[in-house]
């Protein structure tokens, strides 16, 4: 080997011998092939006992899901642009270890959720939501209720929370949202909106995406809670761009049945037209099926600040014991920090979870919402509950 095709080695090896085999791994192209992971969609029932649509004044419908039917009630509000679905794995893993009752709902313009105007997702219209929701369900008469919330679901758990919106409150679990870090990242959130593909050819291709972007790291959570965030369109390429869909018809959605079928479906329509010298003509066009988002984020910008404005100081207000779980503790703000140090909350950092962080670690934080209800002796733990 001459000097200079040493030197090319060195760069380009850093003059490393190379790595050992490790035993029972296998290199190379025989038996070297990655087993592909499973992208299929989940059903809701496999999670939750029920599912209904509560009606409110008779123009709003809101859809729930339910679990457990003794102990207090966890009423679960997900995040922006999810749906009552994401927390589903949770809630299989909270009701096997707490005797509880679980209520996760669809928030107004999420999911399955149909009310006179979607368009509005103000706080104050989206807690109100939530305590007609209660009052509807259960009367005067609610049971014990801890309010839980991820991200814009938990600054809308503390607006229900300060504005007494459920009386038989008697806790708040705040899961990744803090006013300082949420109001920085509004300002790079459209971009990101951006960033995702306007519409999937399939539902597979959807959950793949969820996965692949690092939106959720749970797979088994991702192929339920991404069925909840996208509709069924049809539609003919042109306003695909867009993410809008041309059909008239509203879109269909999956939360409901979910079909086997293949990743992108094909219908032939057939069209006729008359040209000029009289003589009409008959043509086949493609209608291919797209699923696209349930509800485009990027026009609620009107709302995000609302969401998340004096929210440190409003959680910090709320009459009731608090846990704050982050992904980080990076995450804290000055008003949180003296907060967490003058003892007016519980806090639990799980570091090795995304933003998402009841879906990245659902039998974590069920266990930490667990030990916060039997430590204040709010709930009783089953048997198989250690922590």
């Amino acid at each position: 080997m001459s000097d200079l095709q040493k030197e090319a080695f060195k760069n380009k090896y850093g003059g490393l011998p190379s790595a050992p085999r490790r035993p029972g791994k296998s290199h190379g192209p025989v038996g070297g092939m990655r087993r592909k992971r499973d992208y299929t969609p989940l059903c809701w029932e496999d999670y939750f006992e029920s599912s209904k649509d509560v009606c409110v004044n008779d123009k709003n419908r809101y859809r729930v899901y339910e679990a457990g039917n003794t102990g207090p009630l966890l009423l679960l509000l997900h995040g922006g642009g999810h749906s009552a679905l994401s927390w589903s794995v949770f809630t299989k893993s909270i009701t096997g270890i707490c005797h509880c009752q679980v209520l996760a709902i669809d928030l107004r313009g999420h999911g399955n959720t149909t009310t006179e105007d979607d368009s509005d997702l103000s706080a104050d219209t989206l807690a109100k939501d939530v305590g007609d929701i209660i009052k509807e369900m259960f009367g005067n008469s609610p049971p014990s209720i801890l309010i839980v919330g991820h991200s814009m679901g938990g600054a809308i758990a503390v607006h229900v929370g300060v504005q007494r919106l459920l009386p038989s409150l008697i806790g708040l679990a705040v899961i990744d949202v803090v006013e300082g870090t949420a109001m920085e990242a509004l300002s790079s959130m459209q971009s990101f909106l951006r960033s995702r593909p306007s519409s999937f050819q399939s539902l597979e291709e959807g959950i793949e995406w969820s996965v692949r972007s690092g939106q959720v790291h749970n797979v088994e959570s991702a192929r339920i809670s991404m069925v909840g965030q996208l509709v069924r369109c049809s539609n003919k390429g042109s306003d695909e761009a867009d993410g809008t869909s041309s059909t008239s018809p509203p879109p269909i959605h999956v939360c409901d049945s979910i079909s086997e079928e293949s990743d992108e479906t094909a219908t032939a329509t057939t069209t006729t037209e008359a040209t000029e010298d009289g003589q009409i003509t008959t043509q086949q066009q493609g209608v291919k099926e797209r699923f696209m988002w349930r509800i485009d984020l990027s026009k609620t910008d009107q709302f995000w600040e609302g969401w998340f404005k004096d929210l440190s100081n409003l959680f910090l207000s709320c009459p009731v014991p608090k846990l704050l779980i982050l992904a980080g503790v990076d995450r804290l703000d000055k008003e949180l920090t003296i907060g967490q140090m003058q003892g007016k909350f519980q806090m639990q950092v799980l570091p090795r979870c995304g933003h998402c962080v009841h879906e990245d670690a659902p039998d974590t934080v069920a266990e930490v919402l667990v030990a916060f209800l039997v430590r204040l002796k709010l709930a009783t733990s089953k048997e198989n509950f250690h922590r």
